[in-house]
């Protein structure tokens, strides 16, 4: 379980150096913080850290330096020291091989810098995809009073008239360049229009999609997911968490408090409503998992039959995160769920969900969330599937998939790489229809390693230039939570662990039944079970450092990705 923070130090006498001698640690740690031109009456209030995640790579994170000056008035107002401090910053295309090899490391350097610090309170601030999972499972296993700040969405380009933004307009766009309908100058402009301003992505992506379940399972202020990056508003409410983390620091409000069954359970309900990112549930598994709480992938699944998408937001609908934030963001989301949601869970401002709810603004006209009897997507977002390809699940986002598809049976045509995919996609040569089953495997934790984003195959470039824009895909990676179309995903066990994708064939029948939630390949037991019995097991790679530690401990899509020593023993599952 998370650790206890003890109930006697505070401020400065909190985690102190260990020298054998607690007044000197206290001495010395004074010493050198009043080099910074502290007094002792400063150094006698409640200390604040805010974790700074700003970095030169991360254009999703360039408003961090005004958050935290802002972040450091509130606390300065209610009477406490502001100490921000870094941790490494992740940005989605610019982290080698993958954003998610680095979420654990990012996950142990936040709990391990609030643990090694003074600190009474925290504030957690990111944005960009990853961070947010990473803050929130270093936080949950310090266990110290924690409150997320995130830095918000970009807001929307315009090219040539159409609205448009990153990133599902970028796979939207670079399709139709692929396709060979728009010119090397034509995908240039497009390119400047894509990420207009500073901020994540604008669309129903995981850095949205995450944003929103922090604030649904109570660890964000009301309101606080959906603030566009630019925003006045954004540093007002930055200014806001900094005054309450000096209140929770006093309440000693901890994220176990906050963090429950019920609020995890919110959390999922609000991913699913919102038509979010199937990364989403790969992360509140492994923040879950930080507080002993189990997922039950048919538990999720049973959730999704019950859940109908609500907001009209790419990639499932037409519209932007600012356009979700106009027509009162997650409120009105949950105004509409009300029947599905547990709001008796305590939150981060020390109120309950719903009393949090009744003091938000009355509702007004608008059309981006609507209402629960006339939904956007009725069947649920995502279906969770079994079958002999997925013995421990995998998932698909059926609402940003073509309906036909859905049903669908198709001969496979393998990738067993990512060198391998992209050698090939493209290729004339490559013998595929659309009627075919594009299958990459030796892409998920441990085989590309990291898992990455490589589940949305692009369709070969042949395919594209007749006109087809989806295929079934399958694979046991990940996708951006920008992407769409019938996409099959981590699949686990995956390729690399000897999973049953490591024994397809090119040729072999593919079946994706999403009606009664299975993906199989059409091949007999015995079959199955010859072509084990010749798998041939990889030359083991010699690995050092970060890429062993990751190689050796991470667990699978199911259990978040996350390394196993970080994962106490699961005492609660949810869906219940």
């Amino acid at each position: 379980m998370p650790h206890k923070p003890s109930s006697l130090p505070t401020g400065m006498r909190r985690n102190l150096a260990s020298y054998g001698d607690a007044e000197f640690s206290v001495f010395l740690r004074k010493a050198f913080i009043k080099a910074l031109g502290y007094t002792d009456d400063a150094l006698d209030r409640p200390i604040i850290g805010i974790v700074d995640t700003n970095s030169g790579y991360n254009a999703c994170h360039s408003n961090i330096p005004d958050l935290i000056e802002a972040a450091k008035r509130g606390v300065l107002l209610a009477g406490g020291i502001p100490i921000p401090f870094p941790v490494i910053s992740i940005q989605e295309s610019f982290a080698n091989p993958t954003s998610m090899y680095l979420r654990n490391l990012m996950a142990m350097d936040v709990e391990e810098m609030i643990r090694a610090q003074p600190m009474d309170a925290v504030i957690l601030l990111g944005g960009c995809d990853k961070t947010v999972p990473a803050l929130l499972m270093g936080a949950a296993s310090a266990n110290v009073p924690a409150i997320m700040l995130v830095t918000g969405p970009m807001l929307a380009g315009s090219w040539r008239g159409e609205r448009l933004g990153a990133c599902t307009d970028c796979r939207r766009f670079w399709g139709r360049y692929r396709a060979g309908e728009l010119t090397d100058g034509q995908i240039g402009e497009v390119n400047g229009e894509l990420a207009p301003t500073i901020g994540t992505c604008g669309v129903m992506g995981t850095a949205s999609t995450m944003a929103l379940a922090a604030e649904a399972m109570g660890m964000m202020l009301p309101g606080g997911a959906t603030i566009p990056a630019v925003m006045a508003e954004r540093r007002r409410l930055a200014e806001q968490t900094g005054t309450r983390a000096v209140a929770m620091a006093a309440e000693k409000l901890t994220p176990d408090q906050i963090i429950t069954p019920a609020a995890l359970t919110n959390a999922l309900r609000v991913i699913l409503a919102a038509g979010g990112s199937t990364n989403a549930l790969i992360h509140l598994t492994a923040v879950a998992g930080r507080l002993g709480v189990g997922i039950d992938l048919a538990g999720f699944d049973r959730m999704g039959r019950e859940t109908p998408v609500l907001v009209d937001l790419k990639p499932t609908g037409q519209g932007y995160m600012e356009d979700l934030h106009r027509a009162g963001g997650l409120t009105a989301m949950m105004r509409e769920m009300a029947g599905l949601l547990a709001f008796d869970c305590l939150t981060v401002t020390g109120r309950t969900l719903g009393e949090n709810l009744a003091g938000m603004a009355p509702a007004w006209p608008q059309d981006v969330v609507k209402p629960f009897k006339a939904p956007v997507y009725a069947a649920g977002a995502m279906a969770v599937l079994g079958g002999n390809l997925a013995p421990q699940g995998a998932l698909i986002k059926q609402a940003a998939a073509r309906q036909s598809l859905l049903q669908h049976t198709g001969r496979a045509v393998v990738f067993d790489t990512l060198a391998d995919l992209a050698a090939r996609i493209d290729s004339d040569d490559l013998d595929v229809d659309a009627n075919d089953v594009l299958v990459l495997r030796n892409a998920g934790p441990k085989g590309a390693p990291g898992m990455p984003e490589a589940g949305y195959i692009p369709i070969p470039r042949k395919l594209l230039r007749a006109g087809v824009t989806d295929m079934v895909r399958i694979s046991d990676a990940r996708m951006s939570g920008t992407a769409f179309g019938t996409i099959v995903l981590h699949i686990s066990p995956e390729a690399a662990e000897g999973g049953p994708l490591a024994l397809v064939q090119s040729g072999d029948q593919i079946k994706l039944d999403t009606a009664n939630r299975r993906i199989d390949v059409m091949l007999s037991d015995e079959e199955m079970a010859k072509r084990r019995a010749r798998l041939q097991t990889p030359t083991p790679v010699k690995r050092r450092g970060y890429d062993k530690l990751y190689f050796d401990t991470v667990t699978q899509a199911e259990r978040g990705c996350d390394f196993d020593f970080c994962i106490p023993p699961i005492t609660t599952t949810i869906p219940r």
